[in-house]
């Protein structure tokens, strides 16, 4: 009968993650980068009685390895694609039922100080659908 237990939900925030990466539209930030930050928030399926074990939560630190592989890795042209790939990653962890993910380029070729951000979020239910649409 555990199944019928009422579970809780805890969001769990990662914030100021940051990366230099070679994403960008034009070719010289693809070949000599940048700084970028990450934020990231996580809903969590978690028993409705907290207790201080970390098999009852996300690791963070497995949100933190998935998300610094794309920021750190292979170029991408927008912020958009990397926000949603890392976004598509976040959701497929075990017990995350909900993600947003933020990217924020520090230094665009705009104007000193300025910044350019993209935000997606992805639920499991969602992703599971577009999985299913596309087999």
């Amino acid at each position: 009968m555990a199944a019928d237990r009422p579970r809780a939900t805890t969001r769990i925030f990662l914030e100021g993650l940051r990366f230099r990466g070679r994403h960008g539209a034009l070719a010289e930030e693809r070949k000599l980068g940048g700084p970028f930050r990450a934020d990231i928030a996580l809903d969590v399926v978690s028993p409705p009685r907290r207790r201080d074990r970390l098999s009852d939560t996300l690791d963070y630190r497995a949100a933190f390895a998935r998300t610094r592989a794309f920021m750190e890795g292979r170029p991408f042209r927008t912020l958009e694609a990397l926000a949603d790939a890392i976004a598509g990653a976040l959701v497929r962890l075990p017990k995350v039922r909900w993600v947003r993910v933020r990217v924020t380029k520090l230094a665009p070729p705009l104007m000193p100080g300025a910044t350019a951000a993209a935000e997606i979020e992805r639920s499991r239910e969602g992703a599971l659908r577009l999985r299913r649409a596309r087999a």
